[in-house]
């Protein structure tokens, strides 16, 4: 089902000092570019906020008042869409996953329900990681603006309490983590640097920064260079693995099947420096094994070494 993503960004960020949160950086990515690259798909991408830059196109959209609050906010941004469900988000989502999204959208177009939000892991539900049908969550607006008669200050449990929602588990535990303090921004940038996780932060990060799509299989690539600078040099690792994501690009390749054929070649080039040696070491034994043989017969001949060129002969003292 098509959907359009709405991102709320127009917060004060008080715990923050009230710096800029979405363009705070985790990662070498600001955390509004983290939360819109998890929804790429979406037909369109509204942010409610101050304008700022982003790697992907949006719509900027501000609420009335500014400030007004998230309920507000997401009356601003509604208007801009036209997709039958609505994704809304928190601009402060470090860890959401496209994987994430699609099961909120999924349960989302299910029979019977007005959407879909978030469980996290304490049993909290999270109505700014959620799917909603676009046309429940209108009528709903609409219900709390005239029980109110305005949206600005109003929680946003006041129209979740209107929706008939179904819950997700956050599988992955942290999809759900939002940065509210200057501690949580510390640990989520100590969390990407962890060993399991830093290498796809890394390539993600690149990618978005050099604008490409592919898929890249790291444990491939780092085989492949493992190989190459084993078999060939190490200066080869990365230069080779280089060529082989071009490749990838340029022919629109499986990057793990341009992995194997060239370490392949890298095995081979190992192979053939291992034959090499063996092959003057082998020569090296046999000459060695021959120049002994040849002295040990001389000498049970009684048969007197050769002088060196040039060498003095030794002269017998007189008796």
């Amino acid at each position: 089902m098509p959907y359009d993503v709405i991102v709320l960004a127009g917060g004060a960020a008080r715990r923050l000092g009230g710096v800029d949160k979405p363009a705070v950086s985790v990662g070498g990515r600001a955390l509004l570019d983290r939360v819109l690259d998890a929804c790429a798909d979406a037909a369109t991408a509204v942010v409610v906020g101050p304008r700022r830059p982003t790697v992907r196109p949006v719509v900027y959209a501000r609420e009335a008042p500014p400030g007004g609050g998230p309920l507000a906010a997401l009356d601003a941004g509604l208007r801009h869409t036209t997709a039958p469900v609505v994704l809304v988000l928190s601009a402060d989502l470090p860890f959401l996953t496209g994987g994430t999204v699609r099961s909120l959208l999924a349960a989302a177009a299910e029979d019977g329900t007005d959407g879909a939000l978030l469980r996290d892991a304490e049993g909290r539900d999270q109505p700014l990681v959620a799917a909603y049908r676009a046309g429940a969550l209108r009528r709903a607006l609409d219900a709390v603006r005239s029980a109110h008669e305005a949206l600005a200050g109003l929680p946003l449990r006041a129209l979740v309490a209107r929706l008939d929602l179904c819950r997700v588990a956050d599988s992955t535990d942290t999809a759900s983590f939002d940065c509210d303090t200057w501690e949580d921004i510390e640990a989520a940038r100590a969390r990407i640097r962890e060993h399991g996780t830093v290498l796809d932060e890394w390539i993600t990060a690149a990618k978005a920064e050099l604008g490409i799509e592919l898929d890249v299989d790291t444990a491939a690539l780092l085989d492949l260079a493992r190989d190459a600078a084993h078999g060939v040099a190490r200066p080869a690792a990365p230069l080779t693995t280089f060529l082989v994501g071009y490749a990838a690009a340029q022919q629109g390749r499986d990057v793990p099947a341009l992995a194997e054929k060239v370490a392949a070649l890298a095995n081979r080039w190992a192979a053939e420096s291992a034959e090499n040696t063996e092959t003057a070491e082998n020569t090296e034994t046999a000459e060695n094994t021959e120049t002994a043989e040849s002295a040990e017969k001389a000498e049970s001949a009684g048969a007197m070494p050769e002088a060196a060129p040039g060498a003095e002969p030794k002269v017998k003292p007189a008796e």
